[in-house]
Parts: structure tokens; C-alpha cells; sequence
């Protein structure tokens, strides 16, 4: 397809071309690239549709989705439009590849957690299920983004309590939203700084392999 993203594309090797297959969409953060999640889902390759998408702003030693003005807050016309892309993004594959539309899970770290949270208050129940690993909600998202309800959305949200480059607090912040909007909330929390801790990988699977089942 024609895209605006640079993006990597695993297919379930084993098709039946009468089935429908769930999807996840992995969202890197700030400084990495499409390459950098997709360990986090391998033995999810052969069962899933996995795009990992690439940012499209240039920011040494990878790429980055948005800008930002100042801490915890995005250029709004940027991640605007980035927003806007990752939602097309989506829906045209779905369109095009063997995607069960009721199976569609968001997974990102840093700035793809915060894209990823924003996306599913936008998409609403279309989405499945996230995994934010350390991440926060842009307050413009909350106050002034036209919101979808988010009661069958199962989230999976985590983070580091030595986390220098966003707070951990934020992290409690998106649970507790989440859970004031209905949806079914998986957090944890892990003695680490700002990364994925070998743990929070066991637990985000263990919820992805829970959720792609039922």
C-alpha cells in the first residue's frame, strides 16, 4: 500500500484465506525506529498481523512521531496530524490485509504509549486493547480531542518508578483516567528507569495472549 509511514509488515505464515486475523500496531518512542519493538511480540507472529511503524520526523539516532514545545506537551499541530495518519494508517490495513477488525491492539513505548492511549480515546471501541509502557496523556487530548467511549477497551498500562524522563506519576494519571472512562485496566509498576524491565515484558504478553484468546 501507499503510505505515509515507513513500516515493517510480519503476515501470519500459516493463512487460512477464509479467517480473519487480529493485528498489532507497534508505535516506537522518541530517538528509535521501526525495528526497536518488534522483539517485544515475536512469538506473536505466527497468530498476529504486526506492523511496526516508523516516525516521520528525523531525530538522531532514529525518528520521532512528534515535537514537543516543552515537558509533557506536544506541538499540537503536529501530533495533530500525526494522530490523524496512525488512524488512517490503521484502517486502511485493515482494508487490505486479512485483519479481523474486532482484533486490533496498540502497542508503543514513550511517545508511542502517549500516541497509543490518545489513538484508542479517539478510535474508541474500535480498538481493542493497548499496551502504553511509559507514557502520559497530552492534557489537549482529555480537554478538547472529540473522545469515543472506551468501555470494552481492555489497557494495558505500565511503568517505571525510577523513571527520570516522564514521571511515573503520569503513568498512575493514564490508569486512573482509563479507569474513570469504563475501560478494563491492567497497571504495573516496576523498579526501573525508563525502559522495558524483562518483567514488564512477561506481563505485557501474558496480557496480549489473554486478550487475542478471548
Amino acid at each position: 500500500m501507499n503510505s505515509t509511514f515507513t513500516f515493517v509488515h510480519s503476515a501470519p505464515k500459516t493463512t487460512d484465506v477464509t479467517k480473519k486475523y487480529p493485528a498489532i500496531f507497534l508505535i516506537h518512542g522518541m530517538g528509535s525506529n521501526e525495528n526497536d519493538l518488534v522483539g517485544l511480540v515475536s512469538s506473536l507472529k505466527e497468530t498476529c498481523h504486526i506492523f511496526s511503524i516508523r516516525g516521520p520526523i528525523a531525530q538522531p539516532p532514529g525518528y520521532a512521531f512528534f515535537t514537543i514545545e516543552g515537558y509533557g506537551k506536544p506541538h499540537r499541530a503536529v501530533f495533530d496530524q500525526v494522530i490523524k495518519d496512525l488512524q488512517a494508517f490503521i484502517e486502511a490495513n485493515v482494508e487490505e490485509h486479512s485483519i479481523d477488525p474486532e482484533q486490533l491492539f496498540l502497542l508503543g513505548f514513550s511517545q508511542g504509549a502517549i500516541l497509543s492511549q490518545s489513538l484508542a480515546l479517539i478510535m474508541g471501541n474500535k480498538i481493542k486493547g493497548i499496551v502504553a509502557l511509559s507514557g502520559y496523556i497530552p492534557a489537549f487530548v482529555k480537554e478538547e480531542y472529540a473522545r469515543q467511549p472506551v468501555n470494552n477497551l481492555n489497557a494495558f498500562i505500565s511503568h517505571g518508578e525510577l523513571d527520570h524522563v516522564l514521571p511515573y506519576e503520569w503513568g498512575v494519571a493514564s490508569k486512573e483516567y482509563f479507569t474513570e472512562q469504563g475501560a478494563n485496566v491492567t497497571f504495573k509498576s516496576y523498579p526501573v528507569a525508563h525502559g522495558v524491565a524483562a518483567d514488564n515484558h512477561r506481563d505485557l504478553l501474558a496480557f496480549l495472549n489473554k486478550n487475542l484468546v478471548e
